[in-house]
């Protein structure tokens, strides 16, 4: 009987591996459905898979008991990297080979299918690099969500906030190795608090989407936020033709290759009360006890259509006082105030290879010019992506050339080179 057993799991565990490894025409998270041979342990056969994990290309491994009380779907994922930095005439100046990303997700609901939850780890030296304040770094997501249709939802716990797109698209869904200049300085990234979000059909194709949220306003994993008040932040979206196929919105490029023109058109805004940091939810923490008031301000954009995208977005600063931080009349710290725009397009062949390019630009308020020592800050970027799974599994490398507008000429990379292979699953 024992043996029985034995051949009869690993004959289903064959079963998994052949149906996991088969060649299907698009790899767009295919179920592993298995029609199960017609043998006198065909009853068994289907027990044993009835309580086996249930396994989604790309999607994780789920697990799930016969009464359906929770949900349990596990991912992983990683990113691999080396960049090269050149000077002016293309000499190597510094090698920067690791990995870049690695992430461990648990989601699914428990009790009832309205309860959702979100956990997500980071473990690579970029991922937890240690806060300004001696927190560690490795929790990244820590959300229970109620959502109790699909028109609203609210949530508890620390996650991304929801102000500008690129932002709030994974790392995981970029059609270049990384985000733009413009996001790593502007952008609001992770914070602990509440959100929520709204979603309603107005008429024809037209959708909208709102969210907002009250959080700490230092960022995650900081904890105690004494001296600071709270950050407010609300994005409202337009879907004037109609939603994303796939959620295309939160993924760059056109993979889907939306057959009908589809276009995102949104707006945030985000005030923080007696910011610590420098970006916020983000960056340095200011010196002398000096909190700041700032607000930041997101516009973005986005049309897909056969193939084609094109992406743009525009963010800044503001501080309501001086952003340079002083020790008398020395200035010892500043707030980066100002404005960014990044614009990017790209084009998905039949063989899944894509040509993207991009621009962005970065412009300091004059008041902060004589610290970051340049009045403009530009990079043009050109990427190829080859998708061998969507997102999921991918090559991908990029060309930048940077130049800043400087008071006083500096050493500065000139000419940037990544390579990178992405696989999740």
């Amino acid at each position: 009987m024992t043996h029985r057993k034995f051949f009869l799991s690993v004959l289903v565990f064959m079963l998994l591996s052949w149906s996991a490894a088969a060649k299907t025409p698009a790899f767009k998270n295919d179920s592993l459905n298995i029609t199960l041979p017609d043998t006198d342990y065909s009853d068994e056969l289907r027990l044993i898979r009835m309580h086996m994990p249930d396994i989604e290309v790309g999607n994780g491994i789920s697990f799930q008991p016969k009464n359906k009380s929770y949900k349990l779907t596990m991912r992983i994922r990683m990113q691999n990297m080396v960049d090269v930095d050149f000077n002016e005439k293309f000499e190597a100046q510094e090698l920067d080979a690791r990995v870049k990303r690695l992430r461990l997700r648990f989601d699914g609901y428990i009790y009832t299918p309205k309860l959702t939850y979100l956990v997500q780890l980071g473990f690579s030296p970029y991922d937890t690099k240690t806060l300004p304040n001696g927190n560690s770094n490795i929790v990244r997501d820590a959300m229970i969500y109620y959502v109790p249709n699909a028109t609203w939802n609210i949530g508890f716990g620390q996650t991304k906030i929801r102000a500008n797109r690129a932002r709030i698209n994974s790392s995981s869904a970029l059609q270049f190795v990384d985000r733009s200049i413009v996001n790593s300085e502007f952008n609001l990234d992770r914070d602990f608090g509440v959100f929520g979000e709204y979603n309603q059909h107005l008429f024809g194709s037209f959708d909208l989407a709102a969210k907002a949220s009250i959080t700490t306003g230092e960022g995650r994993n900081w904890g105690n936020n004494k001296g600071s008040g709270l950050a407010y932040t609300g994005r409202i979206e337009f879907f004037p033709l109609g939603r994303f196929t796939g959620k295309g919105d939160a993924m760059e490029g056109d993979y889907e290759r939306e057959q009908t023109p589809k276009i995102l058109l949104a707006g945030a805004y985000s005030y923080n009360d007696r910011a610590l940091r420098a970006q916020g939810s983000n960056g340095d923490l200011l010196r002398f006890d000096q909190a700041r008031n700032l607000s930041s301000y997101f516009v973005d954009f986005i049309f897909k259509y056969r193939g084609f995208a094109f992406y743009t977005d525009f963010m800044g600063r503001t501080c309501t006082s001086s952003p340079l931080i002083k020790s008398g009349e020395t200035v010892e710290q500043y707030i980066l105030t100002g404005m960014g725009l990044n614009v990017q397009a790209s084009y998905l062949f039949p063989s899944n290879w894509e040509i993207a390019l991009r621009n962005s630009t970065i412009k300091p308020d004059k008041e902060v010019q004589p610290y970051t020592n340049y009045r403009c800050y530009n990079q043009s970027t050109l990427g190829v992506t080859k998708y061998l799974i969507d997102h999921r599994l991918k090559v991908q490398a990029d060309l930048s050339y940077n130049y800043k507008d400087e008071f006083t000429a500096s050493d500065y990379s000139r000419w940037q080179l990544r390579f990178q292979v992405e696989l999740g699953f």
